[in-house]
């Protein structure tokens, strides 16, 4: 099972729309209108689903949100899918989605991130197939900063294609947007410096592997099931190994703690070569903060572990394609990311 790339897309070309968690509540319809706007206004013709209800956490009945969500990766007119955003639950989509039936068809780009992952990361481990951690459609209109890219930028890439990204070493740490109040937002804050930092000890880092990983909060749940199972992915596609990304949407560093313990004895890091772990604005305790929950979990891996990244909740986004070959290069005073789509 070699990975699958979608093909490039290209102007004119379908871009699908729905939500296999949580919709848009009226109050934010015109953030998604201004999104939808800027994908159109790259050229692509936009297709937006029935599963769309944001008045409860989630958008549609399971099966139509299943439904909606296999009609359009199975579709080959349509050459990628993207939610609004993440949610809470999309874990109950998992067993009513055909596999076989996704293995066999020309591969789509997903795109997206949080409860996203449930979804995404499952997809590359058991069919192969690149998905796009990274962005959902609500932060398409921001502008990514000098060294990053948007996913509008990934999913044009033929394969074979090489990029690097490098962090801003800026990030957010107060507040948020409301789309409600300024739903023509384009500029992210960016009001604090920081940079990578090598968690478990000194010296730099060069390394390579496979990437692969998500939301902590989504794949903990995953961790011994079919759904996640890396170390068969790795045998498969990443005899050299893989890069293990993870980042916590906003539990404690008590939850936190425990959820990579778990993962870990499932095995999901087991063929790791170096693990990223994205910046979080989750709070953290006295007596353990989020780095040290990270190295409480996985220190025995005695892999380097990178904290700090961009591929998480704080912004800005640094979008990581599942699948595709990386390289991490950390030192004093540089950091990126290269991704290699072969």
């Amino acid at each position: 099972m070699a990975i699958r790339y979608p093909q490039p897309l290209r102007p004119g070309d379908r871009i699908g729309v729905t939500s296999p968690s949580s919709g848009v509540s009226k109050d934010l319809r015109a953030r998604l209108d201004v999104a939808i706007r800027d994908v159109e206004a790259r050229g692509y013709e936009v297709v937006v689903g029935d599963c769309m209800d944001g008045d409860g956490h989630l958008s549609a009945p399971v099966a139509d949100r299943a439904g909606e969500l296999m009609s359009m990766l199975t579709d080959p007119a349509i050459r990628a899918v993207v939610p609004p955003w993440g949610g809470e639950t999309a874990i109950d989509l998992l067993p009513h989605l055909d596999w076989d039936r996704l293995r066999d068809a020309e591969p789509t780009w997903l795109v997206g991130f949080s409860d996203m992952a449930t979804v995404m990361t499952p997809l590359t481990l058991l069919t192969g197939t690149a998905t796009l951690h990274g962005n959902n459609l609500m932060d398409t209109p921001y502008r990514a900063p000098d060294g990053l890219l948007s996913w509008l930028d990934i999913v044009t890439a033929p394969r074979g294609h090489r990029f690097t990204q490098v962090p801003p070493n800026r990030h957010r740490t107060d507040g948020w947007d409301d789309y409600a109040v300024h739903p023509e937002v384009r500029e992210f804050t960016l009001d604090t410096p920081g940079r990578w930092t090598r968690l478990d000890g000194d010296g730099d880092v060069d390394v390579e592997g496979r990437l692969i990983g998500g939301c902590i909060e989504m794949l903990c749940n995953l961790a011994g099931t079919p759904y996640l199972d890396a170390s068969g992915f790795a045998r498969a596609e990443a005899p050299e190994g893989l890069l293990v990304y993870v980042e916590a949407g906003g539990d404690d560093s008590f939850a936190i703690c425990r959820y990579l313990h778990g993962m870990r004895l499932a095995g999901f890091f087991d063929q790791a070569n170096a693990v990223l772990v994205g910046r979080t604005s989750a709070p953290g305790h006295e007596s353990l903060g989020q780095h040290e929950a990270v190295l409480d979990a996985l220190a025995p891996l005695n892999v380097p572990i990178i904290g700090d990244v961009e591929c998480g909740h704080v912004a800005p986004y640094l979008p990581i394609v599942n699948g595709a070959r990386g390289r991490v290069v950390h030192t004093a005073t540089h950091s990126e990311l290269t991704q290699t789509l072969d």
